[in-house]
């Protein structure tokens, strides 16, 4: 599940310093850049109840992030 209060919505409160407002649907791309960066979002992470995103999942994306993945040209304008 998605968001930062994992409830599918791409909404911040008091608790989320990173800002997880942008709905994204992640490419591979995405997911290679996103591993460079320390944050591995494809492999599974049981322990967490994490499945692992894949190619065209959507997932709430902190704001730097995003910015940071569309200046390196890894998350297009319109794939937010």
């Amino acid at each position: 599940m998605t968001g930062f209060y994992r409830d599918g919505l791409c909404r911040a409160g008091a608790g989320d310093v990173g800002q997880h407002t942008v709905c994204i649907r992640v490419s591979a791309r995405f997911l290679e850049f996103s591993r460079s960066r320390g944050n591995d979002l494809s492999t599974p992470r049981p322990e967490y109840d994490f499945p692992g995103l894949q190619d065209g999942d959507q997932w709430c994306l902190c704001v730097q992030r995003w910015e940071e993945a569309l200046v390196a040209g890894c998350c297009a304008p319109g794939d937010s």
